[in-house]
């Protein structure tokens, strides 16, 4: 079977089942720290209630490569099933300890799970969807992590309140289990070519293509990832903002932010690059939270407000083109580990942006956190390679030969 000759329903299951894996996976890992409040009121020191939620976080970041390195051996359906699977065990499981050890390593055990389905979900859709038509699968597809955030604070805080931690931690256990059936019996791996020498060789060997996007991404996470963590309490604080008003305001914000990520993968399929927009995304990205970091300086609250709206949509919609971009670089044989390696990085930088930007808050205030992410973001730019001369390893494969991706010898570089 392949690629054209399969329908539009069969490619967009393929893309629903995706995301619908992928956002039990982002209900796991984000949708954890809701129980904080709950936690604490049970007498958990905040620190040790802070330890226990971010479990499933360093469980995802510890196996992505590994769960890439085990997609690109026995494909793409079996990762998205025992994924799933074991997410599933892990939380039923959790939500019947009585030991907070016990339950510490269990939602480590469950983030394990979760990082599974980060490469295995995108390489599904790299592999059933044509080239001009990856792009803007790929934007909704990252769309799961907004909306599993949106799930979590929407069900387990209240589950918490009304019935105890057990019943919420049961929320992305249950969408788990049924995430793991649906993929067992929806999902298809979709076809590799025979894998000759040049297939399998690895891609990272003698081309600095991958590092450099790879590098790119993690910097041009630290904007989204400062606004994601500190828009609410800035808007508290220095606007003086009601918590249900400054939070209304943010969910906003990521509504935009997700529609931004499909508008610039249908941008990329339409120009016939991912790695242009990319760029371009880069250098604005760069802008406009430079800008937001000025409005908030000098408290030109008429421009600020804005100011974050465009930010918080231009901040994240490099992501969808990134991850794209190292599928097709990377190729079917390698693009597990390459999509484990970006999400590793960009998870890492997540992860060192609360301690190292809350200090920066305390020294210069938020005003200085935004300009500082504005200078990490500028030295993205130069990183962000130009397109490929030569064809990615993608379009070589039978999956596309049908098809070939536009490559810049049929299409100038869109910079």
């Amino acid at each position: 079977m392949s690629v054209e000759s399969v329908g539009a329903v069969h490619r967009w299951s393929m893309l629903a089942l995706g995301v619908f894996a992928q956002a039990s996976s982002a209900v796991f890992i984000h949708g954890t720290p809701f129980l904080l409040p709950a936690l604490t009121e049970r007498g958990m020191a905040l620190p040790t209630a802070g330890l226990l939620v971010a479990m499933p976080t360093v469980g995802l970041v510890c196996t992505l490569i590994a769960w890439g390195y085990v997609m690109d051996r026995i494909g793409e359906r079996k990762v998205l099933v025992a994924g799933p699977a074991v997410m599933f065990v892990a939380g039923i499981a959790a939500a019947t300890t009585t030991s907070d050890i016990a339950l510490g390593a269990l939602l480590l055990l469950g983030g394990i799970g979760a990082a599974s389905t980060n490469s295995a979900s995108g390489r599904v859709i790299v592999g059933w969807f044509p080239p001009d038509r990856r792009g803007l699968a790929m934007g909704i597809r990252q769309t799961a992590q907004p909306l599993g955030v949106g799930i979590g604070a929407l069900t387990i805080p209240l589950a918490a309140a009304q019935h105890g931690i057990p019943a919420a931690i049961l929320v992305p256990a249950v969408m788990a289990g049924i995430a793991a059936l649906a993929c067992l019996f929806g999902i298809v791996d979709p076809p590799r070519p025979k894998g000759g020498a040049a297939d399998r060789d690895n891609p990272y060997r003698g081309d600095s293509t991958l590092w450099r996007i790879h590098g790119a991404s993690v910097l041009l996470a630290v904007p989204q990832g400062v606004l994601w963590t500190f828009a609410l309490l800035w808007l508290h604080r220095d606007l003086g903002w009601s918590i249900p008003v400054a939070g209304a305001v943010v969910t906003a914000t990521q509504i935009l932010g997700a529609l931004g990520r499909i508008g610039a993968g249908a941008w990329s399929d339409r120009v016939g690059s991912r790695l242009g927009p990319l760029y371009r995304i880069a250098v604005a990205a760069t802008i406009c939270t430079a800008a937001l970091g000025v409005a908030a300086w000098t408290q030109w609250w008429w421009a600020a407000i804005p100011l974050l709206f465009v930010a918080s949509v231009i901040t994240v919609s490099d992501n969808g083109l990134a991850f794209t971009a190292v599928a097709e670089i990377a190729g079917p044989y390698w693009s597990g580990r390459g999509l484990g390696m970006q999400n590793t990085g960009q998870n890492l930088a997540m992860a060192a942006i609360p301690p190292v930007f809350g200090a920066l808050i305390t020294w210069g205030g938020f005003p200085a956190a935004f300009l500082g992410a504005a200078a990490v973001a500028a030295l993205a730019v130069p990183l962000v390679p130009s397109d490929h001369t030569r064809r990615t390893r993608t379009e070589d494969s039978a999956v596309d030969a049908a098809r070939p991706i536009r490559s810049p010898a049929a299409r100038p570089d869109p910079r």
